[in-house]
């Protein structure tokens, strides 16, 4: 039996997410359904898609019968309520990252998906690629000795983008740049939490972060640091430094097609898509939607990989930085 999904919202990572879905077997994964805020988009996107059912709103999606998993891709402001709607609805999801605003919103999301019994993950997609693979497997091998450090920068020029700067849609480098260093850090790591954070960085007078550097000390005085900004691009790479060897991510550390290894390359491409992608490497996407899958046929509640302790760590790391750089939100306040 396919996995059956719904794709809730018509953006730009949705149309990703579904191009990318077309790349696995269609005996394994099927889009049944999309739904938006305005029949109009989600017929549209079903129309492009070649979907057969498009709802005009995300209740209706809800209520179908015929759907397995939904795929959230709204505006991260929206994730809190999009996210209890579903899980309600006793529908597994897979939510874009950030899960939420801050750790008391992923405190409610979980709550709810335990609660529904339901499967939930956070859309954390670079953890799923086959390179992020690999450096678990030679992490868990010891390959590289005790990791002493881990650094992580993510830059991308897009003040162009009006959401960035504001911040009542969640705005800044932080949740939508700086989560893909602090996944890595913390992948690298094992999920164990920083014993101390200290954090800098350059606000708008919009309230939001446009740059954040970032230090944490983790037990065994283990290091890392990341640098995000939503203003200049940066390199987009990571690194990992043991006592015996190092592991380089050389370029697009949040969704990685190589590695190198104590100096030593080796590629892992992603497939071509059939349509034209908003992302660079989208088809990636297909990972994260595969271990969905997989996670589903056995009857799993949280994936082993970003389990739900891992999205509250990074929501409770991001609430921190955000507090030491100066940055709120409303949801904080309330």
């Amino acid at each position: 039996m396919a996995t059956r999904w719904g794709i809730c919202s018509a953006g730009n990572i949705c149309h990703d997410f579904t191009v990318a879905l077309k790349t696995l077997p269609a005996e394994d994964h099927q889009v049944v359904a999309v739904a938006a805020r305005k029949l109009e988009d989600a017929q549209e996107f079903a129309k492009k898609h070649n979907i057969s059912r498009a709802y005009g709103s995300y209740e209706e999606l809800a209520r179908d019968p015929d759907i397995d998993v939904v795929y959230i891709g709204v505006i991260q402001t929206y994730h809190l309520s999009t996210c209890l709607l579903f899980t309600n609805a006793k529908k597994n999801v897979l939510c874009e990252k950030p899960l939420a605003i801050n750790a008391k919103e992923v405190q409610q999301i979980l709550a709810s998906a335990k609660m529904n019994d339901v499967f939930l993950m956070e859309a954390v997609w670079t953890r799923f690629f086959p390179a992020s693979v690999e450096i678990r497997r030679l992490l868990a091998q010891e390959e590289l000795g005790e990791v002493q450090i881990v650094r992580a920068e993510f830059g991308l020029p897009v003040m162009h983008i009006p959401r960035f700067g504001q911040n009542e849609l969640g705005g800044g480098a932080l949740l939508d740049l700086g989560i893909y260093c602090l996944q890595f850090i913390s992948m690298v790591y094992n999920g164990e939490k920083p014993e101390c954070i200290q954090a800098t960085g350059v606000c708008l007078e919009t309230g939001v972060d446009q740059t954040v550097v970032a230090t944490l000390k983790f037990s065994k005085n283990r290091m890392a640091v990341f640098t995000c900004s939503s203003n200049i691009q940066l390199p987009n790479d990571g690194i990992i430094i043991g006592t015996k060897g190092t592991i380089k991510v050389p370029n697009s550390m949040w969704c990685p097609t190589s590695l190198v290894v104590n100096g030593k390359e080796t590629q892992y491409p992603v497939p071509d898509p059939h349509l034209p992608l908003n992302f660079h490497n989208s088809t990636g996407l297909r990972y994260e939607a595969e271990e969905v899958r997989q996670c589903l046929l056995k009857g799993l509640k949280q994936s082993p990989v970003m389990c739900h302790a891992d999205s509250l760590l990074l929501a409770e790391m991001e609430d921190e930085i955000r507090r030491q750089v100066g940055v709120v939100y409303s949801q904080d306040c309330q």
